[in-house]
């Protein structure tokens, strides 16, 4: 089955049909016909770069747990050691960068107007 010969009615009901369209739909809209709200598709929020960064050290620091974790410190210390120690200060560094904008008020790229 070809996502092209998927029609939408109004209804939100998904019909198939064999024959080609003379107006032709590209696949986002399609989708954006068949959302209530179109604006959900498109909204987009936006992030400063220090929280973004303290959510990727936050998230990398916890991958690096993890994969320290899964190693068993007996059979590889050093991998254990390594691995956790990377994913601790990776972690700490991503609090840091997340939180810093809402303590250090006066911070480089923090907005302090209203």
């Amino acid at each position: 089955m070809l996502v092209s010969k998927i029609c939408v009615s109004n209804n939100r009901t998904l019909s198939f049909s064999n024959s080609k369209d003379t107006k032709s739909e590209s696949f986002l809209d399609k989708f954006h016909s068949g959302v209530k709200n179109s604006a959900d598709m498109t909204d987009t929020i936006i992030v400063p770069r220090t929280i973004f960064k303290g959510y990727l050290g936050i998230m990398t620091g916890t991958t690096l747990v993890t994969l320290g974790g899964l190693v068993n410190k007996t059979k590889n210390p050093k991998l254990f050691k390594g691995t956790m120690a990377a994913g601790l200060l990776t972690s700490l560094y991503g609090t840091w960068a997340f939180v810093r904008p809402f303590i250090i008020k006066d911070a480089k790229g923090v907005d302090t107007g209203k």
